[in-house]
């Protein structure tokens, strides 16, 4: 006889719930695609997520996997601070497990407009890894036609706000990058935050729209100053409008 699905409490039942309508917020997709992408019933998945029908163990299993993030919490064996075999970043950079932002993890190809140019895009490569030494995500640029203002840092993944910062800090001067967290197929949307390097000493405060392609996406990428007439600056500039457009980052006028 098959065995019966085994139901979680109310207390999970209720705990998945929230954690899924906020992945649902944070990603900007339906019930109904969710509920495909589970291979669910949409009527199972508003019963659920309503509180009319207690969450049974395959039903969270399937939507741990369509949503790539664990919905059930593990019992508390130390404070959420405190590394934890090494796997909990500091608390500075949001608490988080290598589990949970394991789908942040990977190399992309970073876009964001050129800043000496109007019509050139500027692209390089970002890489974004582990960091056993300091139990948290770090990143790492490289390929960057000006080698000389490479950057590299610390990730920080704050759950409250659900988006992911990449923060230089060099003897307290400040770069950062603001994006989403990945969408369903890799690219993170936001904006940087920089200095822009003039005449002499000069330097001048600038902001702009900035994607990151997972590499995999770009299966030839082009990297340094993409000029209108190279064969992905189409594909580049419609990743940096998607940034605007659909309000991942919002540039107010002055």
């Amino acid at each position: 006889m098959p065995t019966p699905d085994k139901q979680l409490s109310a207390e999970q039942s209720q705990q998945v719930a929230e954690t899924i309508r906020e992945e649902i917020a944070r990603r900007r997709i339906s019930r109904q695609t969710l509920a495909e992408q589970a291979k669910l019933s949409l009527s199972t998945l508003e019963k659920v997520l309503g509180g009319r029908r207690p969450f049974t163990l395959a039903t969270t299993v399937r939507l741990e996997q369509a949503l790539g993030v664990s919905l059930r919490k593990l019992p508390d064996v130390a404070p959420a601070a405190a590394p934890v075999n090494g796997v909990i970043a500091p608390d500075n950079l949001g608490s988080y497990s290598r589990r949970a932002v394991a789908r942040i993890e990977g190399t992309y190809i970073t876009v964001r407009p050129s800043f000496g140019d109007k019509d050139a895009i500027y692209a390089y490569r970002t890489e974004i890894a582990w960091d056993e030494a300091t139990a948290s995500l770090g990143f790492r640029e490289g390929e960057r036609q000006d080698a000389d203002y490479t950057q590299y840092g610390e990730v920080a993944v704050p759950n409250e706000s659900g988006f992911v910062y990449l923060v230089t800090n060099r003897h307290g001067q400040h770069r950062l990058i603001t994006v989403c967290r990945p969408r369903n197929s890799g690219e993170m949307y936001g904006i940087i935050t920089t200095l822009l390097a003039g005449r002499a000493s000069l330097l001048t405060p600038i902001a702009a729209p900035i994607a990151l392609l997972p590499v995999k996406n770009v299966p030839n990428p082009s990297l340094g100053r993409v000029s209108p007439d190279d064969a992905n600056h189409k594909l580049y500039r419609e990743h940096l409008r998607r940034t605007v457009d659909e309000s991942f980052a919002i540039l107010l006028p002055g």
